[in-house]
């Protein structure tokens, strides 16, 4: 096994241009140096750079609440934990709180970031906040979803029940049930 390095130095960008855009997303080609000497030119998906959270939000010990929402890229509804973007001017926590607020209708007394994950990163800039969320109380601000979210409570005790589930297979998703189980067991 090899050693890693922590100062090998990172490639050389000499070029950057947005080669295709849309509504959502920007495609960026970068133009590289590596260290050998090596040249490669990759595209990569430009995220907004503001980040995004996904949280776990607990009843009690043992109860976590999930929703059911439409995701368009499968064309399926799928169940997973409440999520969304970090607005301009606000922190993980914040964002947490409000995408609470909006998706679940409760905000919450606690919160606590536990890790960040980033989804293909070869391939994507962006990176996720999984937030722990406790203390929970009734509190419904209005989101961007077309149509209201199906909010479904889950027990720890049933966790291998929810991995068999043919729509709870967000890797995020999965990541952050893992995730708040062992922060759970460090408390």
């Amino acid at each position: 096994m090899s050693k890693i390095d922590p100062d090998k130095p990172l490639p050389q960008i000499h070029q950057r241009e947005i080669v295709a855009k849309s509504g959502l997303f920007r495609v960026e080609r970068i133009d590289l140096e590596f260290s050998n000497g090596a040249q490669r030119q990759f595209e990569r998906m430009a995220g907004s750079g503001r980040g995004a959270v996904m949280i776990v939000p607990f009843i009690d010990d043992k109860q976590f609440l999930l929703v059911r929402e439409y995701a368009a890229g499968t064309h399926s509804y799928q169940i997973g934990f409440p999520k969304g973007l970090i607005d301009p001017g606000e922190s993980a926590l914040e964002a947490a709180d409000r995408e609470l607020k909006e998706e679940v209708g409760h905000g919450a007394g606690f919160l606590e970031k536990i890790h960040r994950v980033s989804m293909a990163p070869t391939f994507f800039n962006a990176t996720m906040d999984i937030v722990v969320a406790k203390d929970l109380y009734v509190k419904q601000l209005e989101g961007d979803e077309p149509e209201p979210l199906e909010v479904i409570p889950w027990s720890l005790d049933n966790t291998d029940a929810l991995l068999a589930r043919d729509d709870f297979v967000e890797a995020r998703s999965i990541a952050a049930l893992f995730l708040a189980q062992k922060w759970l067991g460090e408390q």
